[in-house]
């Protein structure tokens, strides 16, 4: 079946409408600095896994007699496994290291933002206020003045 001259132009035309609203919606700066932000945040949260993953839990792990955060695991089958990876094999686990190492970079996370955020509403509020403009009964007031200031001159 071979569409119509008027259906394929009707497409086309809804087609280029959709694009220019698209590209309208992309070129706004809000979209612009949310991507960058998400950019941003997802090199951040690799960052902060290597933190916790590599600098924080080890010494905790060291303090704790040995234990390695990433190879704590119940296995559902109620059997021992000597490795994590072993068990992943043979059953179902519940891996609550990884759960405590991800709870860590939450928080570390979480802490950074907290500061952030600070740091800004600080800076916001050492910058002075701009004047506010003047409301309507204001300016109606003024002209009155100016008005009567007018007549005492003559």
């Amino acid at each position: 079946m071979i569409p119509k001259p008027e259906a394929a132009k009707a497409v086309v035309a809804h087609s280029s409408k959709v694009f220019n609203e698209f590209k309208a919606f992309i070129s706004k700066g809000n979209v612009i600095d949310l991507a960058v932000g998400v950019i941003i945040g997802a090199s951040f949260g690799k960052i902060v896994t290597a933190l916790v993953t590599d600098i924080i839990m080890p010494p905790i792990g060291l303090v704790l007699k040995g234990v390695d955060f990433k190879d704590l695991y119940i296995p559902l089958d109620g059997k021992s496994y000597p490795t994590l990876d072993e068990a992943k094999k043979h059953t179902a686990i519940l891996a609550y290291g990884d759960f405590i190492n991800t709870v860590f970079e939450f928080f570390i996370i979480a802490a950074c933002i907290f500061f952030l955020v600070k740091v800004v509403t600080t800076m916001r509020l050492s910058q002075p206020a701009p004047p506010a403009a003047p409301t309507k009964s204001e300016e109606l007031l003024s002209e009155i003045r100016d008005l009567l200031k007018n007549q005492d001159s003559r």
